[in-house]
């Protein structure tokens, strides 16, 4: 990466890096794209330049999300005897390390309220799995062209589900580390018969 495009993600991440908090903080739709931009130090066309959208600002990794489960199959990893054993493989070991991403940060339920409490960050959430389900049909559609469309619809649906039960944990309280151990162990089973091949450490 070349010092221009070296400086503008450095840029772009502390303009997300700004908001989020803010976010959290005031909630997403009281927060103003002026604000962000001048708590960032940036005009408000900056800001608009990097997120074209205010969504955009909250969920800042929305490209990698969207693109997650399809680069666990594609290609299929060695380790894996079929698609759902990636996709509940990967689930699982990010379960097991708490993973902030899975939504196991320390402020992952301020995180979860602000969206909970928006209209717009909800509707921009679906939008985001309606995507990543897209993504992983075509990623699956070499190796199961009938069925692709199907098959991501039931992975993606699981994937969901689980992280679903994680949010409503975090929110009412639950401790991180029984919420990851409870839903690893109700992650492998949900995939049982989706996949004939045992879960790292249950064979």
């Amino acid at each position: 990466m070349g010092l221009r495009e070296t400086k503008k993600q450095q840029t772009r991440t502390a303009i997300a890096d700004t908001a989020l908090p803010l976010f959290l903080a005031h909630g997403f739709d009281r927060v103003t794209v002026a604000e962000i931009a001048r708590h960032a130090g940036v005009s408000t066309n900056t800001v608009f330049n990097y997120f074209p959208a205010k969504e955009d600002l909250f969920f800042d990794r929305q490209d990698e999300v969207e693109r997650h489960l399809a680069a666990l199959v594609d290609p299929l990893p060695a380790t894996a005897c079929c698609p759902a054993a990636a996709v509940r493989d990967d689930l699982c070991a990010a379960l097991r390390r708490a993973d902030p991403a899975i939504g196991l940060a320390p402020d992952s339920a301020a995180f979860f309220r602000t969206v909970e409490a928006s209209p717009a960050l909800r509707a921009r959430e679906r939008e985001i799995g309606e995507r990543v389900e897209a993504a992983l049909a075509a990623a699956l559609t070499t190796r199961h062209p009938a069925d692709a469309p199907l098959l991501a619809g039931t992975l993606t649906g699981l994937h969901r589900a689980v992280l679903r039960e994680l949010r409503r944990r975090v929110l009412a309280g639950d401790p991180p580390t029984a919420v990851a151990a409870d839903l690893a162990a109700a992650t492998t089973r949900a995939f049982a018969p989706l996949c004939a091949c045992a879960a790292p450490g249950t064979a």
